[in-house]
């Protein structure tokens, strides 16, 4: 019975989705940064214009695929981390992307099967993989939210992520691989600032930022690329990362890259030249 609840709950909600935003123009022949993404990471939900876009940023910086990979690797060692040692139970989760299992709702309730998750994307192509974002544990809660990053007040009042989501009760701000996307003029730290604000004390801040500070270079040239192709990028140094928490307690070890932020014991060793990401988790008091 437990099953067929958890079955009517995501096709319901996948009907929910298709019934909000019925026209879905992919735009195949646009490079897009997250089907160049999961090209990069061994996807399968890309095109040939975002296999172009891919080939192009390693041609100019080899290592990028393993940056990549390592992001994502640290974000699943970020939801163990949260559920498992600081009793997280709720995560918002911006920038979702192509779904890519596990997701966070997949190793949140995989420990904590009352775990509540709220996606946020404006992607065409995420949007047609709301039914993988929204499988939840019958104990728990999923859903997505097609709004976009830059305008949090539509987040944060969303009426569907309300129903998932208790604002009166701690949340885990997840923002991984999306806010080199959002340019300076845009404040990007004014805006996760804007979310933290929204959630109760006991909440959750976590960023990832894209950076050249291990190879100015080489991942220069991927801004380049990017760029060239319609995708804004912007790299930031360690200080432009460390912004993004001020005023909150970071937890050890602080803002480092992605692959030094709490390892686990058998992970393999990974070069620091290899890797374009600054990671850090914060809690508001």
């Amino acid at each position: 019975m437990a099953n067929d609840a958890g079955a009517e709950q995501a096709a319901q909600a996948e009907q929910a989705a298709q019934d909000d935003y019925p026209s879905v123009d992919l735009r195949m022949d646009v490079p897009h940064s997250a089907r160049v993404y999961d090209y990069l990471i061994g996807g399968k939900t890309n095109f040939e214009a975002d296999r172009i876009a891919a080939h192009a940023s390693v041609e100019a910086w080899p290592s990028l695929p393993i940056s990549m990979r390592t992001t994502r690797t640290f974000m699943h060692r970020l939801v163990r981390e949260l559920t498992e040692k600081h009793g997280a139970r709720q995560f918002l989760d911006i920038g979702t992307g192509i779904p890519t299992s596990p997701n966070v709702h997949e190793i949140a309730q995989g420990i904590a099967p009352e775990a509540r998750v709220g996606y946020v994307d404006n992607d065409p192509i995420v949007l047609t993989h709301a039914r993988a974002l929204m499988s939840s544990t019958p104990e728990g809660r999923t859903c997505y939210v097609n709004a976009d990053f830059r305008d949090p007040e539509s987040i944060i009042g969303n009426p569907k992520l309300r129903e998932v989501l208790d604002f009166s009760q701690p949340v885990a701000l997840s923002l991984i691989a999306i806010v080199h996307f959002v340019l300076d003029e845009h404040d990007p730290q004014g805006i996760a600032r804007r979310f933290m604000d929204a959630l109760a004390p006991g909440s959750f801040l976590a960023v990832t930022v894209f950076t050249g500070d291990t190879d100015p270079v080489g991942v220069g040239g991927v801004s380049r690329e990017y760029n060239a192709r319609g995708i804004p990028l912007q790299v930031r140094d360690k200080a432009e990362a460390e912004a993004f928490f001020e005023g909150f307690d970071l937890l050890d070890p602080g803002v480092t890259l992605v692959h030094h932020w709490r390892p686990d014991a058998d992970a393999a060793p990974v070069r620091d030249q290899d890797i374009a990401m600054y990671a850090g988790v914060a809690v508001k008091r």
